[in-house]
């Protein structure tokens, strides 16, 4: 077995591995996947000298523990949490030394929802469709991880950035999602399409890598029935029968019954995967491009 991998400790919540995703097999019926906040996973891989495209690990409030079996270089970033190597405090947010048999500790996020490790030469699980992301819809990919599962490193490429800190956004107090008009808008009453765009919501606990779900008021159809099934995109707001928009994030299904009312611009959406649930939403109507 190579020396170049990570033995994974303590899992965490839900923590899986996650690139880019891969984009443009939707005719296929399969997810783009991918990081959810794709700038902090990408700013992690420069951070240890990776290309943006590296295969990262995506931990859900929780974090995680890993244990190199050779000396890498890590970063993490995202959801602020404490990191520590074999107890002792290191920089979040910036280029650490693991030595080989060390246990980096992740721990819970301060804030946000999603942290991100890097780790230097990539996690080079094998790919599927072009991308090693685990995807929890479909199932392709890699299962999310269990403590005791082995991950294969890649050799490391670029020097890593030498850093004291990198400044990356905070997680939102809150969220504002600019939102244009959505293809079945005319299913919904003029009351609720100026209640979406004017109402307070709240992110739900029920959200997950497929949607974003929020609490809040209701809106009201003025056609009854169900829509056959039709493609579905990524940002999409889907509404479904007990009125509460879902916001279509990177494990979304490429096709859907229920009528969208909008679409959330996809530069919106990071700050959407480190929203923590409660935090205020408000849909802001914008103009199409």
């Amino acid at each position: 077995m190579t020396d170049r991998a990570l033995a994974v400790v303590r899992a965490g919540a839900l923590t899986t591995v996650q690139d880019r995703g891969r984009p443009g097999h939707a005719h296929l019926g399969v997810p783009r996947s991918g990081a959810l906040d794709a700038p902090a996973a990408a700013l992690v891989n420069r951070l240890v000298g990776n290309p943006p495209g590296a295969a990262v690990l995506e931990t859900t409030l929780s974090g995680c523990a890993l244990r190199p079996r050779c000396a890498v270089t890590v970063a993490v970033g995202g959801a602020p949490s404490p990191v520590t190597v074999d107890g002792r405090p290191v920089s979040w947010g910036a280029p650490v030394a693991v030595p080989a048999g060390a246990l980096l500790d992740v721990g819970a996020a301060d804030s946000g929802v999603r942290s991100y490790v890097a780790a230097s030469g990539g996690v080079l699980v094998e790919p599927v469709l072009g991308s090693r992301s685990t995807d929890l819809l479909s199932g392709l990919g890699p299962p999310p991880l269990a403590d005791g599962t082995v991950l294969p490193l890649g050799r490391p490429g670029e020097p890593y950035a030498r850093v004291d800190a990198a400044p990356q956004p905070a997680p939102p107090a809150e969220l504002v999602l600019r939102v244009m008009p959505g293809p079945r808008a005319d299913w919904f009453t003029p009351g609720a399409v100026r209640a979406f765009t004017s109402r307070p919501y709240r992110v739900s606990s029920a959200s997950n890598r497929i949607g974003l779900r929020v609490d809040g008021p209701a809106l009201e159809r003025a056609r009854p029935g169900e829509l056959p099934s039709e493609g579905t995109v990524l940002g999409a707001v889907q509404v479904p029968p007990d009125g509460r928009p879902v916001v279509f994030l990177a494990d979304h299904p490429t096709t859907g019954g229920y009528p969208v009312i909008g679409v959330v611009r996809t530069t919106d959406l990071p700050a959407a995967a480190q929203a923590v649930p409660g935090t205020p939403v408000r849909f802001l109507a914008v103009r199409r491009h």
